[in-house]
């Protein structure tokens, strides 16, 4: 028998027991300091969030929107309120129930284990298709230095792109959480610069009309409203991977907001910011609005190449955050058995090897798809990963909804009010954020979404659950004769 309080070897005098007892209780402590320090604490978990929801959409968002008109601003500020009141849901629902994967541990919560897995499957579709649109935007900024037109050149650097955050990944948590602070910190110095010196240098006579499409000002707001929305995706990180969030119940509520709230405050001024420093004609037609700022501020030409390496920055680092979710979602689906068991295998370091190399693997994919297939591939491939986003979003605040009402613990008073509305909110985020995605995301999303359920029904199988004894036939007889 090995050295224990409860089992002390004889022969040893009473120094020799306290030293080791003291021995095992430094081992114990040893390792709780090591499994801490794997983790993800406050400022590594606020990194994550602001480094996937801030990708590479962001740099090219405020030519976008002007061609909208002013009522783009409005539309901007009303998205903004919708992702906070989503954060403050994942927040509340993360401090409920601090499990790893989410949307997908909340939906099952609420409503079962189909509905877990859907969402788990949602979300999954979600980080290997949206990765290989970020991959296709930095390669685009990558070239402002290179000018690798050929296909094949930009395919290999839309696989770098991907494959760099892999390795990083499988290297350990303590690494990636490491990454996302740098790069988050990185691609906000110039981003902050323009929103906040900009703000000295705007002239009335750049914002432009009210309304520049010459319709009703509430189609363009409605409109302005769907592209904006896209650049809310990752407000649920952090939920996905709570069980790498140290001290979860306090710090995931925290992280989601205020990962938020610095997301919506860099957009709404660096936005205004160039708005009123870049005229409006040049704006709408501009295709790198924060370069056009800053040289429109000091002059020259300069500006350019500072805002292509703050998007090369801003780009690899939010595929790093996406690559660790691609891989966290599906294991914990797995550890529950609605997911391949696969996806739960983990390295030595602890991550979830093979979730992050199949995820990278089709995102390659969708790379390959991107170069050498047809033409608009790209917003295809950006607008069905906005759809399946939502699902996750809806499912989880209709979770939050569900545990208000019905929940065992009874929230009463102003604050069941105030979650209510907040609720509210957040539901009807999803809802237009489903209404921007179109017709046609909507439609191919969906069947990607059917492709789930035979996965469903085989690990289902798998688990040996074919649903009561007496609706499968045969099934009684041969469980008698085993």
């Amino acid at each position: 028998m090995g050295d224990s309080f409860g089992d002390r070897p004889r022969g040893r005098t009473a120094a020799e027991n306290a030293a080791a007892e003291e021995a095992v209780i430094r081992d114990r402590a040893a390792e709780e300091i090591a499994e801490e320090h794997g983790k993800l604490g406050l400022p590594a978990a606020i990194s994550l969030i602001v480094g996937n929801i801030v990708g590479t959409g962001v740099f090219l968002l405020p030519a976008s929107l002007a061609a909208y008109g002013t009522v783009s601003l409005l539309a901007m500020a009303l998205v903004s309120v919708g992702a906070i009141a989503l954060a403050v849901v994942f927040g509340r629902l993360g401090a409920r129930l601090p499990a790893g994967g989410g949307p997908y541990a909340y939906a099952k919560d609420a409503f079962g284990e189909f509905s877990g897995f859907w969402n788990a499957w949602s979300f999954w579709l979600t980080a290997w298709i949206g990765n290989a649109a970020i991959a296709v935007v930095w390669v685009n900024y990558v070239n402002y230095f290179l000018r690798w037109e050929s296909p094949a050149a930009q395919i290999a650097l839309a696989l770098v792109a991907l494959w760099i955050p892999a390795l990083i990944n499988l290297s350990g948590v303590r690494n990636i959480g490491a990454f996302a602070v740098v790069t988050t910190v990185l691609k906000f110095i110039p981003l902050l610069f323009v929103a906040v010196v900009g703000l000295f240098f705007m002239r009335g006579a750049n914002f432009g009309p009210f309304v520049a499409t010459g319709g009703s000002w509430i189609a363009a707001l409605s409109t302005a409203g769907a592209l904006a929305l896209f650049i809310y995706s990752g407000v649920e990180s952090v939920t996905i991977v709570a069980e790498r969030v140290r001290d979860p119940a306090r710090n995931i509520g925290r992280a989601s907001v205020y990962g938020v709230l610095i997301c919506a405050a860099m957009y709404m001024l660096s936005t205004v910011a160039i708005f009123g420093t870049v005229p409006h004609e040049a704006l709408a037609n501009s295709t790198a609005p924060f370069a056009d700022a800053i040289n429109g501020m000091f002059g020259g030409s300069v500006g350019g190449g500072i805002m292509a390496a703050c998007a090369i920055v801003s780009g690899i680092g939010a595929i790093n955050g996406w690559t660790m979710l691609v891989a966290e979602m599906p294991m914990a689906a797995a550890r529950d058995g609605l997911f391949p068991s696969v996806f739960a295998a983990r390295s030595r370091r602890g991550v979830p090897w093979f979730g992050i190399v199949a995820g990278t693997a089709l995102t390659s994919l969708v790379v390959f798809y991107n170069y050498l297939g047809s033409e608009g591939g790209f917003d295809r491939i950006l607008l069905i990963a906005t759809f399946t986003t939502v699902i996750p979003y809806f499912f989880s605040a209709c979770a939050q909804l569900f545990w208000l009402v019905t929940g065992a613990r009874r929230v009463e008073g102003v604050r069941l009010g105030r979650d209510l509305t907040v609720t509210a909110v957040a539901i009807l985020f999803a809802f237009w954020m489903t209404y921007g995605a179109g017709t046609q995301a909507i439609f191919v999303g969906f069947l990607m979404l059917l492709v789930g359920i035979p996965v469903y029904i085989w690990t289902k199988a798998k688990r040996g659950e074919y649903g009561p004894a007496d609706e499968v036939p045969g099934r009684s007889t041969m469980e008698e004769e085993k």
